[in-house]
């Protein structure tokens, strides 16, 4: 009992453990971003796809780059490929090419919320505050680095002041801030150094959050190309429709004609 509680447990630190990442692991918060997605499209295969999970899932996952994430485009060929080739369709469409297009749309609308729930889910809005909070922690300790240096500063201009001040022999006074100066050093490079680390983080995130951005546009970009498909499509069918309603019309009306003139006879 106490080996599984503890095994419990350990795994349960493994999995908040990415989530509580610090400032600038962006490698590691990005990985447990594909996590929750990875994880969001799993659970959610039965309820969009049934009876076709088993391909949809085979199609995401050899569709995953590096980064571990699906691309929506070749996911979406590869499934509409082996609907269209081994005629898979449901009980409310014949058409398996019309039924590839629509898993193909589907696997877009469920990457697209997948992405936000990786992005504003519950793992998704913890990593998001510890990221803030380490923000702020990070610029407290620039500021308090920068009060530092200001510190030290203050009292160089001190010792200058004091040294032009009195008039013992000035070798001495020279040696004396020249050691005052090399002791402060240090500490002043030391102080510039960890600030350029802390400011190195928060550049890291902001790339972070501009790849992420770029990545949501994409699935927005690829929706809105959904859209525009599903609108030709419908008025292609709308054409199709107005044509042949046209061509049963011709053929009521030429009936009609024809049985007049055998009335006339």
């Amino acid at each position: 009992m106490r080996k599984t509680t503890f095994l419990t447990i350990t795994l349960s630190f493994l999995v908040v453990l990415p989530a509580m990442a610090e400032l600038g692991q962006v490698w590691t918060d990005f990985e447990s971003y594909s996590t929750d997605l990875q994880n969001y499209l799993s659970s959610n295969l039965s309820d969009s796809f049934k009876p076709l999970e088993i391909r949809t899932q085979g199609s995401l996952n050899g569709a995953r780059g590096e980064v571990n994430i699906p691309n929506p485009v070749a996911a979406g060929e590869q499934i509409r490929d082996d609907i269209t080739l081994y005629s898979l369709s449901d009980k409310f469409e014949n058409n398996s090419a019309v039924r590839g297009i629509s898993v193909s749309n589907e696997i877009n609308r469920l990457l697209t919320r997948g992405s936000v729930v990786g992005l504003m889910g519950a793992n998704g809005q913890v990593r998001l505050k510890a990221k803030l909070q380490n923000t702020e922690t990070t610029l407290k300790n620039i500021e308090e680095a920068v009060r530092n240096a200001e510190q030290n500063q203050s009292l160089i201009d001190n010792l200058l002041a004091q040294a032009g001040s009195l008039k013992p022999d000035p070798t001495k006074i020279g040696d004396y801030l020249s050691g005052q100066s090399n002791a402060i050093q240090p500490t002043l490079l030391l102080q510039s150094i960890k600030i350029q680390r802390d400011q190195s983080k928060i550049l890291s995130e902001t790339l972070a959050q501009t790849v992420q951005t770029n990545q949501s546009l994409q699935y927005s970009n690829l929706n809105l190309a959904n859209i525009s498909q599903q609108m030709e499509e419908a008025n292609r069918a709308r054409r199709v429709d107005s044509a042949t309603e046209a061509a049963r019309l011709l053929r009521t009306t030429s009936q009609i004609d024809l049985f007049g003139r055998n009335l006339d006879r």
